[in-house]
């Protein structure tokens, strides 16, 4: 298989399912996912408010302020909070939310914000290995996805590709008990200068600073080292075996994390 796009299929009654069309060496084929089946408030704009939380909140599930997830999903504060009240009312509530205090997954909402995650992850890995989408392509197409596959189908996909680790940004694909490995990466720009590192991981939500990645040769794996007094709005920094340095934008250098060589 070389590429495919996703597409809904309605009825009167509504969603039928998330169709593939994939292109492979004979013509066209074309499956459907079924949709899953939903519980309260169990959406789509809620499984992305989960997963938002469960990101910005990292390892110990910190709260997270409204306005952070604001900026995160692209939408109004005020939107932020009715969300998140719903949320919180719900029984048994998917979050813990205090106002002015922000909000932090209870077991229930951690449950299933782990389960969208592992879809959305090995979905992008299964587009990039399976379908050859290039690594600036797959998170959108992830995101429309990753709402609907059912267990069997994640399990198929995962199967497929060997149970992997990692998607194709560096990011750990939850295991399928939920658990997600530990790992002590910081950001590039917290990074000691002249410290040798590895990239552990970048953001996959800029695809345009993705594209500019790719022709830096700044990959996960990829040795990576900050120069001494370039502490200012951007960094200088040695990639690989290479003797010259780079300069990296605010931006490129904010969607890097390492971990010590």
């Amino acid at each position: 298989m070389t590429k495919s796009i996703a597409y809904e299929r309605t009825s009167r009654q509504g969603l039928e399912g998330v169709g593939i069309i994939a292109e492979t060496t004979d013509g066209l084929i074309s499956y459907l996912v079924p949709p899953r089946s939903q519980g309260p408030y169990t959406t789509e704009s809620v499984d992305d408010y989960l997963k938002a939380i469960l990101e910005l909140g990292g390892s110990g599930q910190s709260r997270v302020a409204s306005n952070a997830l604001a900026q995160h999903l692209g939408v109004r504060a005020a939107s932020v909070t009715g969300m998140l009240q719903k949320l919180a009312a719900q029984k048994p509530p998917s979050v813990n939310y205090e106002k002015h205090h922000g909000a932090r997954l209870t077991g229930t909402g951690k449950k299933r914000a782990l389960e969208v995650l592992r879809h959305h992850r090995l979905l992008e890995r299964f587009l990039h290995d399976v379908l050859d989408y290039s690594w600036d392509e797959v998170h959108d197409e992830a995101e429309r996805l990753e709402h609907f596959i059912s267990e069997r189908f994640e399990e198929r996909i995962a199967a497929k590709l060997g149970d992997p680790e990692t998607d194709p940004h560096g990011h750990l694909i939850p295991e399928r008990s939920g658990a997600i490995p530990a790992r002590d990466e910081v950001l590039l720009s917290s990074w000691p200068c002249e410290l040798p590192a590895l990239i552990s991981s970048v953001s996959d939500r800029d695809a345009a600073a993705l594209r500019e990645m790719t022709r830096l040769g700044l990959k996960p794996g990829v040795s990576i080292t900050v120069e001494t007094g370039t502490r200012s709005a951007t960094l200088r920094v040695r990639i690989g075996a290479r003797a010259d340095s780079v300069r990296l934008s605010p931006t490129i250098a904010s969607g890097i994390s390492v971990v010590a060589t």
